[in-house]
C-alpha cells in the first residue's frame, strides 16, 4: 500500500511537471503578455504625454488638499475621502511617472509653485483659494473643502475625458477611464454630504 502511494504521488509529480513545460515553440505562456505589454508602453501620442503633464500636478494638488484636512476637520466622511483620494492619486502619480520615463519624456514635479490656478479650466485652484482654503477649520473648512474638491474632480474628469477621445496608449486611456469612474462616485459623494 505504502508503494502505490508513493507510485500515485510520483506520477502526479510528473504531471504537474509536465504541465508546466513549455511548447513545441520553446515559448513560455507569458511571452506573449509581455510582448504586447511592451508594445503598449511603446505605443503614445502627443495627446498622451498631454494628460500625463496635466494630471500630475492636479493629482499633486489634489493630495496637497487631501493632506489640509487632518489639521482642518474632525468630520469623518471628509476625512475618508482624503484619505481615498490620496491612496488612488500617490500610485497613479508614480504610473505617470513611470510611462513618461519609459518614453523618454521629461517628467512633471509636484512642485506647486506656479501651477495653482493655471487658468485651464482643469479644476486648479489658484494659490489665493488654496490659503484661504488653509485659514478654516471645521464646518466651513468642509464646505469650502468638499466645494473646491469637486471642481477640481471636474477639471479632471474633462481631461480624462479629453484623453480617452484623442490618446492613444491604452494603458493611459485605462487610466482615464478609471479616473472618470472613480472622481464621478467621489463627486456624488461630496455633492451628498454638502447636502
Amino acid at each position: 500500500m505504502r508503494t502505490s502511494t508513493i507510485t500515485a504521488l510520483i506520477a502526479g509529480a510528473a504531471l504537474v511537471l509536465a504541465g508546466c513545460g513549455t511548447d513545441s515553440a520553446g515559448t513560455s505562456p507569458t511571452s506573449g503578455a509581455s510582448t504586447s505589454a511592451v508594445e503598449s508602453q511603446a505605443q503614445f501620442n502627443d495627446a498622451d504625454v498631454a494628460f500625463l503633464d496635466g494630471m500630475y500636478p492636479h493629482h499633486a494638488q489634489a493630495v496637497e488638499m487631501a493632506d489640509m484636512v487632518a489639521g482642518h476637520t474632525g468630520n469623518a466622511d471628509v476625512v475618508a475621502l482624503a484619505a481615498a483620494i490620496t491612496a488612488a492619486q500617490k500610485p497613479e502619480m508614480d504610473r505617470m511617472t513611470t510611462w513618461l520615463q519609459q518614453w523618454g519624456q521629461p517628467v512633471p514635479t509636484a512642485d506647486m509653485s506656479g501651477m495653482h490656478g493655471m487658468g485651464h479650466g482643469d479644476g486648479m485652484m489658484s494659490a489665493d483659494r488654496m490659503d484661504a482654503l488653509t485659514a478654516l477649520s471645521g464646518t466651513e473648512f468642509d464646505r469650502q473643502w468638499l466645494t473646491m474638491m469637486i471642481e477640481h474632480h471636474e477639471g479632471a474628469i474633462d481631461m480624462a475625458n479629453t484623453e480617452l477621445a484623442d490618446g492613444e496608449n491604452p494603458e493611459v486611456k485605462q487610466m482615464a477611464s478609471d479616473i472618470v469612474t472613480a472622481q464621478q462616485k467621489e463627486i456624488a459623494d461630496m455633492r451628498a454630504a454638502l447636502g
